[in-house]
């Protein structure tokens, strides 16, 4: 029998949009979720056996949804949930101030062992950001009122491949400005190796600088 072809191309868009969370108490956790700001899409009752609210977090393309009678999953059952942001220590400031209780951020430590929950890197978390600060390696987590597992990854540059180049795109104004920032740091190391002259065309250094930094591709210099 021969082996089923694999298709890199499809001409039919699957996009992720939902995801569903258990959770026990459908109020408790729609208070929870719009306090951090998420954006309530939904809140649908159909007689005394069905109601389904749906939350989209800030600047994401997914959405939760939970309620009464919308999955059989244990209340608490879904971890792993991951928010990318590209500030790890805005993203924990912004559920503080919220009375979010949320981890201090971490990274990895030498080992993918040890007695801590797990994540994307193992189990050993190692307190503090990646002190790199190397993109995908910054993460914080925090659970909603009936133990779901959330966490906060830092990422700042994409692997190779992972973003269209034509396609360049921010979540919002905030992602934009921390770009220009990184930006604007590289773009001065760049202005010190070519003797400190002033650089009329920064716009462009920018602009490529900023789209290599999304798409993975090999930065200026």
């Amino acid at each position: 029998m021969s082996s089923p072809q694999v298709h890199r191309d499809t001409s039919v868009a699957m996009k992720l949009e939902i995801v569903v969370i258990p959770v026990s108490n459908v109020d408790t956790a729609k208070s929870f979720y719009a306090n951090l700001g998420w954006r309530l899409d939904a809140d649908f009752v159909v007689g005394d056996d069905y109601r389904v609210i749906q939350f989209t977090p800030p600047g994401s393309d997914c959405s939760v949804i939970f309620g009464k009678n919308v999955t059989a999953a244990t209340p608490g059952s879904a971890q792993g949930l991951y928010l990318i942001v590209s500030d790890i220590e805005a993203a924990r400031a912004d559920l503080l101030g919220r009375g979010v209780k949320v981890s201090d951020a971490f990274h990895a430590g030498d080992a993918n062992v040890g007695p801590d929950e797990p994540y994307l890197f193992g189990r050993l978390r190692v307190k503090g950001p990646d002190p790199a600060r190397a993109s995908y390696r910054s993460f914080a987590s925090f659970s909603d009122p009936d133990g779901n597992g959330w966490l906060f990854q830092e990422i700042t540059a994409r692997l190779p491949g992972r973003v269209d180049a034509s396609a360049t795109t921010f979540n919002s104004s905030a992602d934009l400005a921390a770009a220009l920032r990184r930006a604007a740091i590289a773009h001065g190391e760049h202005e010190k190796r070519n003797g400190g002259q002033h650089d009329e065309n920064w716009p462009d250094w920018y602009a490529d600088y900023i789209v290599r930094e999304q798409t993975g591709e090999s930065l200026p210099t």
